[in-house]
């Protein structure tokens, strides 16, 4: 199948709770995160990134400062207002994006090279420490973000210094033999190719996927000793052949380990690249990787990464709900894979995993306000151990306003702007729609308008209009609707159902309608995560919920949730965290676990005992 994504440009969300959301983007998330960068935002941890590129460029004096990948933050920061720029005309921020550019521009070596923290500190060990450094990582980010300025905004300029910095990789790279520390580069050199037509990064892409794993001493034979320095935070041990995926080929990879980012953001990449080469083998890795991430290692929430122990995957089925480390990074990674197997095959499986993160462990990393970011995502927060008892130190009961290692909040903010580029793809004279967000979207033939009450009630609308010929439209219905009707112009829609997809054909003035129960459920985990045997979580709809000691002043330790307990549905309260519709049983008051720590330190659980 050459199923393609139709990019956010012909998609608008006018979804109720997810255009909220964008506008929380562009209105004051992304202007934060540039205050942040600048070091403008008293009492947050200070990031010191822009004057970074400023001393790289010779324009200021001083140390660098940050992380040894500093640089992403700005990256990642570009891409997300790309995407603002894209939802509505904004020139401040259009000319402050040109400024920035301008900056990474100037700071830009004469071969290409981009990388402050080595222009700056380094200059003798460029591309020296490919395990710990993260430069091809902070290419990566960049690349990403010229790939997103010239697609969403029309601004050529960061693209053309990407590819300036792309060629220069691909000069040493196809060359001299180099595996990816931290996988990245090949998401984004997959991105460079689609959007230049170039081959050659492809191929660059495909080489590093291509190496890893064929020598699992590599990293050990070509890492320099360096007494006293921590490029990451911490010592990576360069014989961990584990913890970076180096230790077996992509190809033959079944199960995933190490760090939890690192093997995702490899996925998303494999599956671009089979989709783009149409290698079977590569595809094959990716589906089995899917099922063992989605089946043996991921949480109820989507989050995924059990251990804070190098932000890794343990075992199958090792899930504590209160030592969960969940990176909201890793979470952002799991949408990225999601949305490029749906490119490889339209399987309900893909979009339910991806409705599964975006309002769960995803969104539960910025609050409410869109200027406090969770870098860890547990499903169990005991106040009294969080962040103080050993084993509990990365457990925070409220979200700071930024971090010392800030690789979260901005991808956050690049998933939830660019959102509407999830929803729709097509393929021929398919038009699918994956996800029941209210938008308009200018897809195939035809202009289609979405009205979703989602994720409160189960009912959707789709009104076709324009259409100059019939085509087959696809729409993934969620894994947990219940007795879902469609009906077409009012009657029975004749509909064929294909891996969670109701395939119907329609033509201009056509109106669907798609209804379906949302009843609460209790959700369990396999018998094997001992941490939750004898426990049970509730969700509705797209969301899981979560219980807060506010609303249940008793304490949530000793509370039950009977087995006979009947769950309620409440009525949608518009004041309560945005506007939600909770949920009660057994006296016990659950919200969406989303919306968790937004009023004060609390305890919080996801799992309650079930007597």
């Amino acid at each position: 199948m050459s199923i393609r994504a139709l990019p956010m440009r012909k998609v608008r969300i006018t979804d109720a709770f997810w255009s909220s959301r964008q506008r929380l983007m562009t209105d004051v998330t992304i202007p934060y995160m540039e205050r942040i960068l600048r070091d403008e935002v008293p009492g947050a941890e200070k990031s010191h990134a822009i004057s970074n590129f400023r001393m790289a460029a010779g324009e200021e004096s001083g140390e660098f400062y940050g992380m040894v990948f500093q640089d992403s933050d700005v990256a990642k920061w570009l891409e997300a207002a790309a995407y603002s720029l894209a939802l509505g005309d904004d020139p401040a921020l259009s000319a402050r994006v040109d400024d920035v550019v301008a900056l990474i521009g100037r700071a830009q070596q004469a071969d290409g090279y981009l990388n402050t923290y080595f222009t700056v500190k380094e200059p003798e060990n460029r591309f020296k420490n490919l395990l710990e450094c993260h430069e091809l990582y902070c290419a990566g980010h960049m690349i990403e973000a010229g790939v997103a300025l010239y697609e969403a905004a029309g601004k050529r300029e960061l693209l053309d210094i990407c590819i300036r910095l792309a060629d220069h990789i691909a000069d040493r790279f196809m060359l001299e033999e180099g595996i990816p520390g931290h996988q990245e580069i090949e998401l984004a050199l997959m991105r460079l190719y689609r959007v230049t037509g170039c081959r050659r990064y492809l191929d660059m892409a495909m080489r590093f996927l291509d190496l890893r794993g064929q020598d699992p001493n590599w990293f050990a034979k070509h890492t320099p000793p360096h007494p006293g320095v921590h490029y990451g935070g911490y010592d990576i041990d360069p014989k961990d052949t584990v913890y970076n995926q180096s230790d077996v080929p992509v190809r033959e990879q079944t199960t995933a380990r190490g760090h939890a980012v690192r093997q995702v953001y490899m996925l998303a990449a494999m599956a671009d690249a089979a989709h783009a080469t149409g290698d079977e083998r590569l595809r094959h890795a990716c589906e089995r990787m899917f099922d063992a991430i989605t089946q043996r290692q991921m949480y109820v929430t989507g989050a995924i990464g059990s251990n804070a122990h190098h932000e890794s995957f343990t075992s199958d089925y090792d899930l504590p709900p209160d030592r969960c480390y969940g990176e909201t990074c890793a979470a952002v990674a799991m949408a990225f894979f999601a949305k490029n197997m749906l490119a490889l095959d339209a399987d309900g499986r893909y979009a339910d995993l991806l409705e599964l993160e975006i309002y769960n462990a995803a969104l539960a990393g910025m609050q409410m306000d869109g200027k406090r970011f969770f870098y860890v995502n547990p499903l169990e927060v005991d106040p009294a151990v969080a962040g103080k008892a050993p084993g509990y130190e990365h457990v925070l009961t409220e979200r700071p306003q930024w971090h010392s290692c800030a690789c979260c909040p901005p991808n956050l903010a690049r998933l939830i702007a660019s959102l509407g580029g999830y929803l729709w793809s097509e393929d021929g004279n398919t038009v699918y729609s994956h996800l029941l967000i209210g938008s308009k979207a200018a897809a195939g033939p035809a202009e289609i308008s979405v009205k979703s009450a989602y994720p409160w009630e189960g009912r959707a609308e789709y009104v076709i209009q324009r259409s100059s010929v019939p085509f087959e439209l696809a729409i993934h219905i969620p894994s947990h609707a219940e007795n879902a009707v469609l009906q077409k112009n009012g009657k029975h829609a004749q509909i064929r159902m294909e891996k969670g997809y109701a395939y119907l054909h329609v033509q201009d003035g056509d109106k669907i309608k798609i209804s379906f129960d949302m009843l609460p459920r209790r959700v369990y985990t396999d018998a094997r995560v001992a941490d939750t045997a004898g426990k049970t979580a509730l969700a509705r709809g797209p969301l899981l919920y979560c219980f807060e000691g506010i609303d249940n002043p008793g304490g949530l330790k000793a509370s039950k949730l009977p087995e006979d307990a009947e769950v309620h549905v409440l009525d949608y309260d518009e004041k309560l965290l945005g506007g939600i519709v909770p949920m009660e049983a057994a006296g016990l008051f659950a919200i969406p676990y989303y919306a968790w720590s937004n009023r004060g330190k609390n305890e919080m659980r996801v799992f309650m005992n079930e007597s």
